[in-house]
């Protein structure tokens, strides 16, 4: 357990450097982390997951401009959802699975907060792990994740046009890539459920005046939760429904 919280620390950390320079087109090995308020290049101290932030009081130890506490959050959640994983799957291929599709939306809820954007470079490499994943852990039938691509991509597409721009172009591509992973009955579900996620948000916004209404808001956050929800809780959704029937 401790050896998986290390693990996804640090890679909460990587993801944090991804989210922020591929929107940006920047490489994500070069040149080392820095402030960016006085450039200064960030030590090892500096760098340890959730700790450095707390030890240095969310500034940097030069120049004392506030360190954004996205990163360390992101590092925690990364950690919190990789323990989560392990705890209701146990140690088999699909944790490997699971682990992954938590990576994706750890990355796009970095990317889409921050820029308002959902790389294709991200999806396209998330998806070619997914088809390695589907490979050797199919669907049944196989062919389900076409059909869920195929889905995802339509439906919001669909919308998009309906809506006219209402559902950015980012979104459509990654409900194509979640269609992939999970299959077309799942990937409907996830979107209700990131439609309510999204609506309620959206509305609590609203009253707290926080966003007005027409404002554009980033749904991938809500893309990511929904789909972690029903992906790890879909019979129980599905057992709620159908005891209303």
């Amino acid at each position: 357990m401790i050896l998986i919280i290390i693990y996804a620390l640090l890679l909460g950390s990587f993801f944090n450097v991804v989210g922020l320079r591929v929107p940006l087109k920047q490489s994500v090995v070069k040149p080392r982390s820095a402030c960016p308020g006085c450039g200064h290049t960030l030590k090892a101290i500096e760098l340890i997951p959730v700790l450095s932030y707390l030890i240095q009081g969310g500034k940097c130890r030069h120049c004392k401009m506030r360190v954004s506490p996205l990163y360390p959050i992101m590092e925690l959640f990364t950690a919190l959802l990789f323990v989560f994983a392990y705890w209701k799957i146990g140690w088999s291929l699909e944790l490997i699975f699971a682990w992954t599709l938590i990576s994706l939306f750890i990355i796009i809820f970095i990317t889409d907060i921050t820029y308002m954007l959902i790389p294709d470079r991200i999806l396209l490499y998330f998806l070619s792990i997914f088809l390695i994943e589907r490979i050797n852990m199919p669907l049944n039938p196989w062919w389900d994740s076409l059909l869920g691509a195929a889905i995802g991509f339509t439906l919001l597409l669909m919308i998009a046009v309906i809506s006219k721009g209402g559902m950015g172009g980012g979104d459509i591509k990654l409900f194509g890539v979640i269609g992939f992973a999970l299959g077309s009955k799942l990937v409907l579900l996830s979107f209700f459920a990131a439609s309510v996620f999204g609506g309620l948000f959206g509305i609590i916004g609203m009253a707290f005046g926080r966003y007005k209404k027409g404002e554009s808001i980033p749904f991938g956050p809500f893309i990511g939760i929904g789909t972690l929800v029903v992906y790890f809780y879909h019979q129980n959704i599905l057992d709620w429904y159908f005891s209303f029937l």
